[in-house]
């Protein structure tokens, strides 16, 4: 296989690790949502019954994403996911934790009547939702800022700082532009989703919520794009999501909630294809630009395994696509809090958990 095959197969892999990024974050963002406000939508017990119940049949498909995304990263650029999952080590942890404390809590909520039973795993998916949605925003922000990187004695390239180091002020305003995105497009599904006065006041949150992460995207991208694009193509992008967002937040005060989760789904991959427009021919720039750092050259994998790769990828991805449109599809019917059944009585009822 010749170089430029090798160079188009690692630009084809970088560009199927955004869309699963993208995929990822429009669909579990919203999870990550509808997670945080569910102690703030759901006024009553038969409410947050029903945010969970939109959830149910949705979520645990939507945390594949980010498990493809990892393995296309392990596979394509190994270099870049070894120094990524080491120097980024804590904040994955955390991360990971969430996301299981996430899983657990939509699966005992309801394994016991007690109020305080469930109150305290309203809590537990609020902090799952919270962490992710603003962990993600740091990771990403500071993979397109740079991070202090050596070479070792063999010259694979590790990172050379400390946790500390990723909390900079860039990054913890990308982590804010995540959690506040993610706020909106949650309240956005939940307006989509159901009805009566849970859909009235996630539109009126939706919008609230919206301004605030509008204003704190358009410094992200501007700082962004001013700081450390080196393409003048991802303005293009960048505007594209501005007026995404705003259409978004128009139809959710005309309340036309199909258009505005569109739209704002659209944001989503937007602002994704920017930072990783942003970042290309990078996967892990070090802070200091004239000192070594990853590319998609120096971090793939063999010809040969991006050949494999590729052709897997081809056969399998519209598979996927296809069925997890159909679960949508199968699922998209409004919810109304008087409909949702009270949950059945549990083993946990017979022995007073709580």
């Amino acid at each position: 296989m010749g170089i430029n095959t090798h160079t188009t197969l690692t630009l084809v892999w970088f560009g199927l690790i955004a869309v699963l990024w993208i995929g990822y974050f429009v669909l579990e963002g919203f999870d990550f949502g509808v997670g945080m406000l569910i102690p703030v939508l759901g006024t009553t017990e038969a409410e947050r019954r029903t945010m969970y119940t939109a959830l149910g049949p949705l979520w645990d498909g939507n945390e594949v994403w980010v498990l493809v995304a990892g393995g296309a990263t392990f596979a394509a650029f190994p270099e870049w996911y070894a120094t990524l999952f080491s120097g980024f080590y804590l904040p994955l942890l955390l991360i990971l934790v969430a996301l299981i404390l996430r899983g657990t809590a939509m699966e005992y909520r309801s394994k016991y009547g007690a109020p305080g039973w469930r109150k305290r795993w309203d809590i537990a998916m609020v902090v799952g939702s919270f962490l992710p949605a603003l962990l993600w925003g740091v990771a990403f922000a500071n993979i397109v800022r740079g991070v202090p990187l050596k070479a070792d004695a063999a010259g694979h390239v590790q990172y050379a700082g400390a946790f500390f180091n990723l909390l900079n002020p860039y990054a913890l305003l990308g982590g804010l532009v995540t959690l506040t995105l993610f706020l909106t497009h949650g309240a956005v599904f939940i307006a989509l989703k159901t009805d009566g006065e849970l859909r009235q006041r996630a539109n009126a949150l939706a919008v609230k919520v919206g301004l605030v992460a509008a204003v704190l995207a358009v410094a992200f991208l501007l700082w962004s794009q001013l700081a450390y694009s080196a393409h003048a193509w991802t303005w293009i992008p960048v505007l594209l999501a501005a007026v995404a967002w705003v259409a978004s937040l128009g139809m959710s005060f005309l309340k036309r909630e199909g258009w505005a989760f569109v739209c704002s789904a659209l944001t989503l991959a937007l602002a994704v294809t920017s930072l990783f427009g942003m970042l290309y021919p990078n996967v892990m720039p070090n802070i200091d630009r004239s000192a070594i750092g990853l590319t998609v050259h120096t971090a793939s994998s063999t010809p040969y395994t991006l050949k494999v790769m590729t052709i897997v990828a081809v056969i399998f991805t519209p598979i996927v696509l296809v069925y997890q449109a159909w679960s949508y599809w199968v699922f998209h019917r409004r919810l109304s809090a008087h409909l949702i059944p009270e949950p059945e009585r549990g083993v946990l009822d017979e022995v007073h958990v709580g």
